[in-house]
C-alpha cells in the first residue's frame, strides 16, 4: 500500500485541510466515512470541527485493479486556541474611490505590501476599522488561523460592513453590495492561488445580474475613466467631500482590471433629483449589503454566509468541506450623484464555529 501513497494513520488538529491522493489510477474513486459517502472525487479534502477517531475506507474502481483501502484520521485539538477572527489579510486590491487612499490612509512611500499591512490592521482580530474596496471590482483576500469547516444546515462565517437602514425606509438605507469567494488551499502553500468560487446570494439567478463581467479603469488626477466588455463606458466621479486622488497612489500601473459578476443597481433616486438616493437591500449571500443586526456571533443576521452557497464560474455547485481563503468584492457598477461611487466597506470577519 506504500505505492498508494495513502497511508495506515493519520493525525491533524481539528479545523486544518487534509488533502489525500491516492496515486493509483481508476475509473472512479468512493471514499467513505461508516456507510456515508464523503466523496467521489480522486483527492479527498478532510477537514472535521470536532476531536476524535475516524474511520475512512477508499475504494478504487476498475476493471483491472480494484483497490479498497481502509485507514483512520486521528483528530485532536489545538495546542493554541484559534482566533474566530481575520488573522490575516493576504490581498488588498481595491478599485478606484472616494474613499480610496483614505481607508486605510495612504502616505507618501507607500507600496502594495505597506497598504496590505494597512488594511490588515484595520481589520485583524476584534480591530473593527473599516477598509473601502472601491468601485466594482476591488476586492480584499483574507484569512483565519485555521480553516473554516462547512457544517451542513448551518452559516458557517460572517462579515461586518457598514450599511444602515433609512430612518423611513425599511426596505433599504446605505447598502452597497459585496459579491463574497471562497478558496480552499489545494496546493498547501499558504497562497490564495487556487481557484475561488463564489457564494451563490440571493441576485445570483436575477437576470439582470451579468457574470464573467469585467471592468478596466484608466489612471487620472480627476474622473477616473472606465469602460467594460459590455460596450459600456462611464467614470468614478470626483466629489466636493473627497479631494484625494481616487486612484490607488501605491499602484505604478496606469490601468486596473477587474473579473467577476456584476448585480443590478440598487439604488433609487427618491428626490427625482439626485438629492436623495435610496439603495435597496438584497438578501443572502453579500457583505456590507444588509446591517450587522447583533453581534458577530449571530448566525441568523443576512450578512452571515454558508460555504455550501459555493458554484464555480459555470453556476454550478461545489462541494467544499471547509475553505482558507474568503475574497470580498464590490458586486455594483453605479454612481448615486452627491454620494458618489457604490463602494464595500468592510470592518471584520469571524468563524461562526468557534467561540471567544
Amino acid at each position: 500500500m506504500v505505492n498508494l501513497g495513502i497511508d495506515e494513520t493519520y493525525a491533524v488538529e481539528r479545523m486544518r485541510t487534509l488533502i489525500l491522493h491516492p496515486e493509483f489510477p481508476g475509473e472512479a474513486y468512493v471514499w467513505k466515512m461508516g456507510d456515508s459517502i464523503i466523496s467521489t472525487g480522486r483527492d479527498l479534502i478532510f477537514c472535521q470541527a470536532d476531536t476524535g477517531t475516524y474511520e475512512i475506507q477508499l475504494e478504487i474502481i476498475d476493471q483491472q485493479n480494484p483497490v479498497t483501502h481502509s485507514f483512520k484520521v486521528v483528530v485532536w485539538e489545538e495546542q493554541v486556541a484559534y482566533s474566530p477572527y481575520i488573522s490575516k489579510v493576504l490581498e488588498y486590491n481595491p478599485a478606484p474611490g472616494q474613499f480610496v487612499n483614505k481607508l486605510p490612509l495612504y502616505e507618501e512611500g507607500d507600496t502594495y505590501e505597506t497598504m496590505r499591512q494597512k488594511a490588515e490592521e484595520a481589520i485583524i482580530g476584534t480591530n473593527r476599522g473599516t477598509i473601502s474596496l472601491g468601485a466594482w471590482g476591488g476586492y480584499v483576500t483574507f484569512a483565519f488561523d485555521h480553516s473554516v469547516v462547512n457544517l451542513p444546515g448551518k452559516r458557517d462565517f460572517v462579515v461586518h460592513g457598514n450599511a444602515f437602514q433609512s430612518a423611513s425606509h425599511a426596505a433599504g438605507g446605505s447598502s452597497e453590495p459585496g459579491i463574497v469567494m471562497v478558496s480552499i488551499d489545494r496546493n498547501q502553500n499558504g497562497l490564495p492561488d487556487d481557484p475561488f468560487y463564489q457564494l451563490r446570494g440571493s441576485e445570483y439567478d436575477n437576470p439582470q445580474t451579468t457574470h464573467h463581467y469585467s471592468i478596466t479603469y484608466n489612471k487620472a488626477s480627476g474622473d477616473i475613466p472606465w469602460s467594460d466588455n459590455q460596450g459600456n463606458t462611464g467614470a468614478v466621479y470626483k466629489n466636493t467631500f473627497h479631494s484625494q486622488p481616487y486612484f490607488p497612489q501605491w499602484l505604478t500601473d496606469t490601468t486596473l482590471t477587474f473579473y467577476g459578476s456584476c448585480l443590478p443597481d440598487n439604488a433609487e433616486d427618491l428626490s427625482g433629483n439626485g438629492s436623495y438616493y435610496l439603495l435597496h437591500f438584497y438578501g443572502d449571500g453579500y457583505v456590507d449589503c444588509n446591517p450587522n443586526d447583533g453581534l458577530p456571533t449571530d448566525t441568523t443576521q443576512l450578512c452571515a454566509m454558508d460555504i455550501a452557497w459555493a458554484t464555480d464560474e459555470n453556476g454550478v455547485a461545489v462541494n467544499l468541506p471547509c475553505i482558507d481563503f474568503v475574497r470580498v468584492y464590490t458586486g455594483v457598477n453605479q454612481e448615486c450623484g452627491w454620494l458618489g461611487e457604490t463602494s464595500t466597506e468592510i470592518s471584520l470577519a469571524r468563524d461562526l464555529h468557534i467561540e471567544e
